[in-house]
């Protein structure tokens, strides 16, 4: 198969799979917001929809320019980062989200992906966004989004997030 075979067909796959994810976040967002959660790191959350999009359209149109054979082991790599992705959103059940929502009297997850790394989906999504360009032979975008998605989430997403966690963490010792 060539990259410009499969480059259409991994873009259709992304963009499947994230619509159907963002419907899960807003009803898990609803149900969260129902339970009293308090929301973090609002300012940053654009930028996320801007990152993905962008990402997965360039996918797509350095893929089909890429003239090459499929990189089979990438390509492995992204469809098994796949279980992995839905390992972190079955661990975390309703607390699942693309937004930082803090249940107040929610419990924090250890189980699960948990277990071995303190944000799990960053992993996966990072594996994604590296892995899915280079099977099509997309090396410019996985090299600009590997890059870009690092930045973002060491710059602002984790720190917003283990700042929510911290006041989720001293709210729960004084109540308890």
């Amino acid at each position: 198969m060539k990259n410009r075979q499969l480059a259409p067909i991994l873009f259709a796959f992304l963009i499947v799979q994230r619509i159907l994810e963002l419907r899960l976040a807003r009803a898990n967002e609803r149900w969260a917001r129902q339970q009293g959660a308090v929301e973090y790191g609002q300012t940053h959350y654009p930028l996320f929809f801007v990152l993905h999009p962008t990402w997965m359209l360039a996918l797509l149109l350095e893929g089909r320019k890429s003239g090459g054979r499929v990189l089979w082991p990438m390509l492995a790599l992204f469809v098994l980062a796949q279980p992995l992705r839905y390992w972190v959103i079955r661990t975390l059940g309703r607390y699942w989200n693309t937004r930082i929502l803090i249940v107040p009297g929610g419990k924090r997850v250890t189980g699960g992906p948990f277990r071995f790394m303190p944000h799990p989906n960053y992993a996966v999504v990072a594996l994604e966004i590296a892995a899915a360009p280079l099977a099509v032979g997309a090396w410019r975008t996985a090299t600009a989004y590997t890059v870009l998605n690092a930045a973002l989430l060491l710059l602002v997403r984790l720190p917003a997030e283990n700042a929510a966690l911290a006041v989720y963490q001293t709210e729960s010792k004084s109540s308890g």
